[in-house]
C-alpha cells in the first residue's frame, strides 16, 4: 500500500466500479450553489458544512457512498466523517474526474 492509497488518492477507478456495482450513492458535498453549476446526474447534494446533521438520513439510504466535491479535499473530510459514523464510504475526489470513471 502506497502513500497515495493511505491518503485515499490511489487507484480509485476499481473502487468506484466496485461501489457502483453495489448500488452506491454519489454524495456531492459542495455547496448548493456549486452543485447547481454542474454535478453528476443522480447524485445527492449535502454540503460538508451540514454533513454531521445529516448522518441519520444518510444511514437510512443503506448503501455505500462515494463522496465527491470540486477537488477532492472536502470529499476526503466527508469520507472521514462518514466512516467514523459507520457508513461505508470512499473518496471519489473531484466530481468531474469521478464522472469520467462512471
Amino acid at each position: 500500500m502506497g502513500l497515495l492509497d493511505i491518503l485515499g488518492l490511489g487507484n480509485k477507478t476499481n473502487d468506484v466500479k466496485d461501489f457502483m456495482e453495489r448500488g452506491a450513492i454519489i454524495l456531492d458535498v459542495r455547496t448548493k450553489e456549486e452543485y447547481a453549476e454542474g454535478h453528476i446526474q443522480g447524485s445527492k447534494n449535502i454540503a460538508l458544512q451540514v454533513l454531521n446533521s445529516k448522518i441519520s438520513e444518510i444511514k437510512k439510504w443503506n448503501k455505500p457512498v462515494i463522496a465527491c466535491c470540486r477537488s477532492g479535499m472536502r470529499s476526503a473530510q466527508a469520507t472521514s466523517i462518514l466512516k467514523q459514523n459507520g457508513i461505508e464510504c470512499i473518496n471519489g475526489g473531484g466530481w468531474t474526474s469521478l464522472q469520467s470513471k462512471l
